[in-house]
């Protein structure tokens, strides 16, 4: 039986989103002492990666791949749990793909670009006719079909996911100079002195790391790279460089495909790769219209759903009232007689009485004792908080217990509680 071709199919039908989530974030410190940056916990109920998987999804790509490779237990467990949905009688897949050493014994993952390559085996058993290369780790809404469309439509090799960011900033990314119809010149990592949009002398494009190709050029272009001695194998450093200079490439502006809801101004990204902006993108949550919506029904944010109950708030005396203001608190969590100010709680957090907390950002499971008062924190998973803790009061204390930013948000893991008792 022959099968009419379907009209007007969205693209996303057609491709494969491969997700490279095997940095470890060094710049997050302990935070990624035992998790991979894009497995660290987010807005509540959420992990990093969620968002690019989500985007993936409602973009209605169903078949997706995960690289991993830096402490990856907590994060395929993660994706095992939350992401297990998907049907190979449906046209579905969902591969999580370790560094195994499958071209060389010897080798594992030596760049983003390798990380594609060494698994090329499973893309093609696939056969995508698209493929989107995305980082894992990323706060962002965006609809991958918008562009997908610009890549066909303009016939290009690669089109490359772009933000606009103010040209005094731009040095800390890869820029895209480009002409007026958006087409890659050149690519410059990190410049000193980055070109400006044209017309927008104080604007530059910076790389988001997204990357679309058709996936035979692709495929093409990793062998040519994994065979070049000099090569970094890296998408940023070596494979778009390369197409740049001999053949098509284009610029995608990230405010074209950006989801926003109707509470939503601005396109908003975020990467949350180090302390203070991990601490502030979190409490930023608690706004009473933040700049990111996670009540947008229309584009969720899935993730793994854990089973909990409701969370409770106990006590209601002068000195010893539990309650929350401008605040997200999450199923599960008791807060017993203590104040929670502007603060975001995740899963399971228990708080006990006489407390206060203003500005916190308290991840799965920890315990805050007795009579705490804490400001400006990120507090690790299971971490226990003993009773009479005060941080957020004295500076040089702070930075003597606990690893504190330059901007005095302090963040506190076990092994630090554990050596207070040294």
């Amino acid at each position: 039986m022959t099968r009419p071709p379907v009209v007007n199919a969205p693209i996303a039908r057609s491709a494969m989103a491969y997700v490279l989530a095997g940095g470890r974030g060094s710049r997050l410190m302990e935070l990624t002492d035992r998790r991979a940056k894009p497995a660290v916990y987010f807005g509540g109920k959420s992990r990093i990666i969620d968002f690019a998987l989500s985007n993936a999804l409602n973009s209605g790509i169903r078949r997706i791949s995960v690289a991993t490779q830096y402490q990856a237990h907590s994060l395929i467990r993660h994706l095992q749990r939350g992401w297990n949905f998907f049907r190979h009688e449906r046209n579905e897949s969902f591969d999580i793909l370790p560094a195994s050493q499958r071209v060389s014994e010897t080798m594992w993952y030596l760049g983003t670009a390798d990380a594609v390559y060494q698994n090329l085996d499973i893309v093609e058993g696939y056969d995508p006719k698209y493929i989107i290369i995305l980082a894992g780790d990323h706060i962002y809404k965006q609809d991958y079909e918008v562009m997908l469309q610009q890549h066909v439509d303009q016939q290009a090799d690669v089109t490359v996911g772009c933000l606009e960011v103010p040209r005094a900033d731009a040095s800390a990314f890869g820029v895209m100079h480009v002409d007026e119809n958006d087409r890659i010149l050149s690519f410059l990592e990190k410049p000193k002195v980055p070109p400006s949009m044209p017309g927008r002398p104080d604007m530059a494009l910076a790389s988001m790391g997204i990357y679309v190709f058709e996936t035979r050029f692709l495929i093409d272009q990793l062998r040519r790279d994994a065979a070049d001695p000099n090569s970094t194998h890296d998408f940023g450093k070596d494979i778009i460089p390369y197409i740049v200079k001999h053949g098509s490439a284009r610029a995608h502006h990230f405010s074209r495909s950006c989801v926003r809801a109707s509470t939503e101004v601005a396109p908003y990204w975020r990467d949350v790769g180090t302390v203070d902006a991990y601490w502030e993108a979190n409490v930023d949550l608690t706004e009473v219209i933040p700049e990111l919506d996670l009540y947008d029904r229309d584009w969720p944010i899935w993730t793994y759903g854990e089973i909990t109950p409701p969370a409770k708030f106990v006590h209601d005396v002068e000195g010893r009232r539990g309650e929350a203001v401008q605040s997200l608190v999450s199923g599960g969590c008791i807060i017993s007689g203590s104040r929670v100010r502007r603060s975001l709680l995740f899963t399971g957090v228990r708080v006990h009485s006489f407390g206060d907390i203003e500005c916190g950002v308290v991840l799965p499971y920890a315990r805050i004792g007795r009579s705490v008062r804490l400001k400006n924190v990120v507090i690790d998973a299971n971490v226990s908080i003993p009773d009479g803790l005060v941080v957020g009061e004295d500076p040089e204390e702070d930075a003597r217990r606990f690893r504190r930013t330059e901007k005095g948000v302090c963040l506190i893991t076990q092994p630090m509680i554990d050596r207070l008792s040294e």
